[in-house]
């Protein structure tokens, strides 16, 4: 079986140079899981095709499968429309449920405390795809999807390679570290996106603590709490 190939015709009113359009499959994983890890791509124009593979000494299937991602696209010289092939589901939902857009609209932030599992990886894949037009597909792996089969090939013999690189991401990951800061006015809502602004609370304050202002979004009405902002209530001393 082979992916299904797309055909691109200019029209009348076409520009004299239209966009090109390249299909990359990829594929990653480790043996074991963690462990070496490989990942390989395969680029395929109408007049070309390339392969690129690579591997690390330690790190994990999800890495390698968004890394090969992120090496397929790095190989293209100029801008162009890009249909991407991957087996994870855990790239494509990422990409096409806006996992990885609403990260990014909360400063690469998942939680207050916690960044998104393979970040720099996320952050990479993020600016190729500004570059690039891309649409992700995703595709059942192991199903005799002869470039599926080929990427598995390529990443594999990659992972067997003897002195593989550290992948500097994995062994210091940068999620475990810091804090998020707090939200500023003018930043755009995680929800909608729209800048949000700064609100001074109606309500008297019912406990020990209170925020001076919170921060508002004027389209869907979230409100975020901010911590700069949260002032204690000084109390009589009791007599008893």
């Amino acid at each position: 079986m082979r992916l299904g190939r797309h055909k691109w015709e200019m029209s009348a009113n076409s520009p004299s140079v239209a966009i090109p359009h390249v299909e990359i499959c990829t594929d990653g994983g480790c043996e074991p899981n963690p462990g070496p890890g490989g990942y390989g791509a395969l680029l395929i124009h109408p007049k070309k095709r390339k392969e690129v593979s690579g591997g690390f000494r330690k790190t994990t299937n999800n890495r390698m499968e968004i890394y090969a991602a992120i090496a397929g696209l790095e190989m293209l010289k100029q801008p162009c429309n890009v249909t991407l092939y991957s087996d994870s589901q855990y790239v494509v939902k990422a990409m096409i449920e806006g996992w990885v857009a609403a990260w990014k609209r909360k400063g690469w932030w998942r939680t207050k405390t916690e960044r998104p599992e393979n970040v720099d990886l996320w952050q990479r894949l993020d600016a190729l795809c500004q570059t690039h037009q891309v649409e992700f597909r995703w595709v059942k792996g192991h199903a005799g999807v002869l470039e599926n089969e080929r990427c598995d090939q390529l990443a594999m013999a990659a992972l067997r390679q003897p002195n593989l690189p550290v992948d500097d991401g994995y062994e210091n990951k940068p999620e475990t570290e810091g804090v998020r800061p707090d939200m500023q006015e003018g930043e755009p809502c995680g929800k909608c996106s729209t800048p949000v602004i700064k609100q001074t609370p109606r309500k008297k304050p019912k406990h020990d603590f209170y925020y001076e202002y919170f921060l508002w979004c004027p389209k869907c009405e979230t409100s975020y709490t901010v911590e700069a902002a949260k002032r204690f209530v000084e109390k009589s001393p009791s007599l008893f």
